[in-house]
């Protein structure tokens, strides 16, 4: 699993931010983080919404995203080096000052970057990879390592090359196991087919928010 960094300018409004946590998901989704999706839009928010107070409305900054180690690393740059983000005790009934207590309690660390002509308020969450290019181990696909070990899988998610003859011979051992199990309900006196349609069901509930369906796509009635 690629990881690479990414960032994306924008304007520092409120209107700006449920754009910019559609875009965090969507990219989280596609790097396999779902299990972070939440915090780190929360974060996102947090960081952006600390510009747009003690900056200004409409002051252009950056949001960058990248990977640092096995950690989420998320970014905001603005151009205002003199307005700090500050942990306050923030109470109950405080009008403001829950952002980066927000951010200080979700995240593994936060801290900012002063430049000439920028600062940078960071944060970095925790993924639960083993590595930077590893997968993000939900029970399900933890699971379905072991399975896979049976069948001397070995996925492969590159497009290039000999990889890409790699990726489809894991998929014909996926298609390979799951046609094996279906044969095995058979054989004790189980509807195989309901359990395949019960099966996708369970695949599609858990998928992020926003990810496309079967029955979405052009072409993928079975």
């Amino acid at each position: 699993m690629t990881r690479k960094p990414w960032d994306l300018a924008f304007t520092a409004e409120p209107t700006e931010v449920a754009a910019l946590r559609r875009i965090m998901r969507l990219h989280l989704g596609i790097w396999g983080l779902a299990e972070v999706i939440d915090d780190a839009q929360l974060c996102m928010s947090e960081l952006v919404s600390n510009v747009i107070t003690h900056v200004g409305p409409g002051t252009p900054a950056t949001l960058a995203v990248s990977m640092n180690g096995v950690r989420l690393r998320i970014e905001v740059h603005d151009p205002d080096a003199r307005a700090l983000p500050t942990l306050l005790d923030a109470k109950v009934e405080s009008e403001s000052g829950r952002g980066m207590a927000l951010v200080d309690a979700i995240a593994d660390r936060w801290g900012v970057q002063l430049h000439a002509d920028q600062k940078v308020t960071w944060c970095e969450l925790g993924t639960g990879l083993s590595a930077a290019d590893g997968l993000c181990m939900s029970p399900r696909v933890a699971r379905a390592e072991k399975v896979s070990a049976v069948y001397d899988m070995t996925p492969c998610s590159s497009a290039n090359g000999s990889s890409r003859l790699q990726a489809a011979a894991a998929e014909s051992m996926v298609v390979d196991a799951i046609a094996n199990l279906l044969h095995w309900l058979r054989a004790h006196g189980h509807d195989a087919d309901e359990a395949l349609d019960q099966a996708q069901m369970r695949f599609e509930a858990d998928l992020p928010s926003g990810t496309p369906r079967r029955d979405a796509l052009p072409g993928c009635d079975r």
